[in-house]
């Protein structure tokens, strides 16, 4: 996955403004405590990034 396409996968899901917010703001104890844009810029694959948002979130499996 793309970070282009993490983007506007969470952009359809959450609306734009509170896109950025889930990932700038929501800390995920499964991706160490981070959030997921400090995640992504350590180094985790935006796949796990993203895949985690889903579970958090309960994102329906087609959609992930």
């Amino acid at each position: 996955m793309r970070l282009q396409e993490f983007w506007s996968r969470m952009e359809q899901h959450f609306g734009s403004m509170r896109a950025r917010t889930v990932a700038g703001d929501h800390v995920f104890s499964t991706l160490d405590g981070r959030t997921a844009v400090e995640a992504i810029d350590a180094g985790v694959p935006i796949r796990t990034v993203w895949l985690e948002i889903c579970k958090e979130y309960d994102i329906p499996p087609k959609d992930r």
